[in-house]
């Protein structure tokens, strides 16, 4: 029972643009405002270090750049779990889970 609640006290962040950023906030979700995908990696690396922290939002806009850092990331640390999404007015992405599994995999 002990680790059921430490999960359920873990913080949720997201990082981003502003407008990604305002939507999260709306609903109650901590958010960090970036400007670029170097400072979006820096609060990453810093949120990394904050064992409250459970899960990190990305937005694609600030995540696609430094995306082969967020998997090396992944692979070195499972939590928190950093998940990229759609920032407002992107484009639809494919992401191929399997590619993207392979390389973490060889990463590890």
């Amino acid at each position: 029972m002990m680790y059921a609640n430490r999960w359920a006290r873990m913080r949720v962040v997201a990082v981003g643009k502003t407008s990604f950023v305002t939507d999260f906030r709306l609903s109650g979700v901590a958010g960090i405002d970036v400007k670029t995908p170097e400072e979006a990696l820096k609060e990453i690396m810093r949120m990394m270090q904050d064992k409250r922290v459970g899960l990190i939002l990305v937005s694609d806009d600030v995540g696609r750049p430094i995306r082969s850092k967020l998997i090396d990331i992944r692979t070195k640390q499972a939590v928190p779990l950093i998940y990229e999404i759609p920032a407002p007015g992107s484009s639809l992405e494919k992401i191929e889970y399997r590619d993207l599994l392979k390389s973490m995999l060889k990463m590890a």
